[in-house]
């Protein structure tokens, strides 16, 4: 009996773990975002570069924010179809952004960790708008 419990306690707790890291740590998403810092801006005076700021990014329309952004017609194309950056599009993004948007004009070829992404993720949710 005891044994069971153990078991039972040990999966309860590595399921948590595994469901509260699903949800990514903005913190270690800081240190991430530094490879798309070249491009990005984040923060009260971030300012287009050669990708868009990304403030307020999540629940955006994909293609239309920030308004004063030429974005490429295949992100155009999602957005005009009703797709907006919802977490699930923003990991298919980051993963592949090449194969999320085929025609897209982002170089980067991706991250290939689901940590790392949903960790970007996190640290992209604390900057709601400019």
């Amino acid at each position: 009996m005891m044994k069971t419990s153990l078991v039972l306690a040990a999966a309860v707790l590595a399921l948590s773990a595994a469901g509260a890291h699903a949800e990514g740590d903005a913190a270690a998403g800081e240190k991430a975002f530094r490879k798309c810092a070249a491009c990005h801006a984040v923060g009260p005076d971030a300012k287009n570069k050669v990708g868009p700021v990304l403030n307020g990014l999540l629940g955006s329309v994909i293609g239309k924010h920030p308004e004063d952004y030429k974005f490429s017609p295949a992100l155009v194309e999602k957005g005009d179809a009703g797709e907006t950056w919802n977490d699930e599009n923003l990991a298919a993004w980051l993963k592949n952004p090449k194969e999320f948007a085929k025609g897209t004009k982002m170089a980067f070829a991706g991250l290939k960790k689901d940590d790392e992404i949903a960790d970007i993720i996190a640290y992209l949710k604390t900057f709601p708008e400019k």
